[in-house]
């Protein structure tokens, strides 16, 4: 009798609730408050600065209840994609909609991967100086930095301890948050045990006037203030391997939004309330965004205890970075398990369960990505993100109340449909109202046309949707 053949290696669900909150919380965290704190306040041109954390945190959670939904719904690997593929039609639109996502992620996730991995060797720079001088003295290596070799070391470790069961992830993923935790827990105590409220709570004349460079100065702050809080959505991208998808997919993303933050509106008042705030901002004109948490931590508890914190911010920065990779990875992997991606992402590994080749692909990139400057991408990055990702879903969560309204849902929008709404018109707010509109536009744009470009003629030479038979 013959034997049929063995079955594909399948995710597993093996993340719980504490799991899924600490993975959310690694990704939102990392390197993101620490480098944006004093652009958020020279943005905003004073401790009015709070405003531009409360407004990302209102977004976030609007938007996360727009997540919660959707991944309780759907809970499945791959996030997004499975839901723009749903919402729009899995036979028809939804096709190129969840093809786009899946392509701008490739490189907009690789990119922010090593947005991060840039941000810890500024750290790691701090702990040793000798880092922040080039490599070689004349050559082909005279412009490459120490600090470039450890951002891509860093990539290059996230993917290595990955390279593995995510149980054993999930518990690696603790120590990290541990971490994440401890250098919170310095930088509040060092500022609240020395807090001037005449600092804090001290508004520059006309703060609150509500003129057109207000609202400019509160978009371009509420901008990085929103890249801060990304992160509390990935927990979805691991629908898969999540237990109790439907009551811990709706929770893991609310808990880790509320604790963040709390966390990040503290850390802004207890910094801002330790050391002036034009001190604040003098960091940020030469790129010294470290000066911010390691001046005042260094200035009221000392050298040694500023030097702890940098080396706990660099396993911060390291742990958002090990998230990120974790859960992005799981994308090209359902999208070509779907056939609607390069065949070779679906490969998972045979032995520990875990899309292989799709985690170094992405790593790959990453690595590439951090001998590159992303001062300046960082927005184009958001600007895509937003374009292809969250104003789709805004919208197609909507799209899909009124389609199928008696569709089962374990979690439903509060407030229902005020959230999506506020977080559409919060979104479109940050793209807008800020400086450079116009031209990180063109990032988004670029990145459809191509898109589109690579889905027709690949749909063109595969006879799919929309140059089906029965629609030819």
């Amino acid at each position: 009798m013959s034997q049929s053949p063995p079955s594909p290696p399948q995710l597993h669900r093996q993340l719980g609730l504490g799991s899924a909150v600490a993975l959310n919380m690694l990704d939102m965290v990392g390197i993101g408050p620490f480098v944006t704190l004093p652009l958020v306040v020279a943005a905003m041109g004073g401790p009015q600065a709070f405003l531009g954390w409360m407004l990302g945190a209102a977004i976030a959670l609007c938007d996360g209840l727009v997540w919660a939904e959707l991944g309780a719904m759907m809970p499945e690997a791959g996030g997004s994609y499975a839901f723009l593929r749903e919402i729009y039609g899995p036979s028809s639109g939804g096709r190129l909609a969840s093809f786009l996502y899946a392509w701008q992620l490739c490189c907009s996730a690789p990119l922010s991967v090593a947005s991060g991995c840039i941000g810890l060797a500024q750290y790691a720079g701090f702990l040793f100086p000798a880092l922040r001088n080039p490599v070689a003295v004349s050559g082909p290596l005279a412009h490459l930095q120490g600090t470039q070799l450890a951002a891509a070391g860093a990539c290059m470790l996230a993917v290595l301890l990955l390279y593995r069961n995510v149980r054993v992830v999930a518990r690696f993923a603790w120590f990290l948050w541990i971490a994440m935790l401890l250098a919170f827990a310095i930088i509040l105590f060092a500022g609240f045990t020395h807090f001037h409220a005449s600092l804090a709570f001290t508004m520059p004349a006309g703060a609150f006037a509500l003129t057109p460079g207000f609202f400019t100065a509160l978009g371009a702050a509420t901008l990085l203030t929103t890249y801060d809080y990304w992160g509390y959505y990935n927990v979805c991208f691991l629908g898969g391997e999540v237990r109790n998808p439907q009551r811990n997919i709706p929770r893991a993303v609310l808990i880790s939004i509320v604790a963040i933050f709390t966390l990040y509106l503290a850390m802004n008042i207890s910094v801002l309330g330790a050391i002036p705030w034009q001190q604040v901002v003098a960091g940020t004109a030469d790129n010294n965004h470290l000066a911010v948490a390691a001046f005042m931590v260094q200035k009221t508890l000392g050298f040694a205890v500023a030097r702890a914190l940098a080396l706990l911010i660099v396993c911060a920065a390291f742990a958002s970075v090990f998230a990120l990779l974790l859960g992005v990875s799981r994308v090209p992997y359902v999208a070509a398990l779907d056939g609607n991606f390069f065949r070779i992402f679906g490969r998972l590994h045979p032995r520990h369960g875990f899309p292989h080749i799709a985690l170094l692909g992405m790593g790959a990139l990453a690595t590439l990505f951090c001998f590159f400057s992303l001062a300046h991408v960082i927005m184009a990055l958001v600007t895509i993100r937003i374009l292809l990702q969250f104003v789709l879903q805004q919208v197609g969560v909507i799209l899909l109340r009124i389609r199928q309204p008696q569709r089962s849902r374990p979690f439903r929008i509060w407030l229902y449909p005020l959230p999506p709404l506020f977080a559409l018109a919060g979104f479109l707010f940050v793209l807008i109202e800020r400086p450079h509109a116009a031209v990180e536009l063109r990032y988004g744009l670029f990145l459809a046309v191509t898109g589109s470009l690579v889905f027709f003629a690949r749909a063109f030479k595969r006879r799919e949707w929309p140059f089906s038979p029965s629609r030819i």
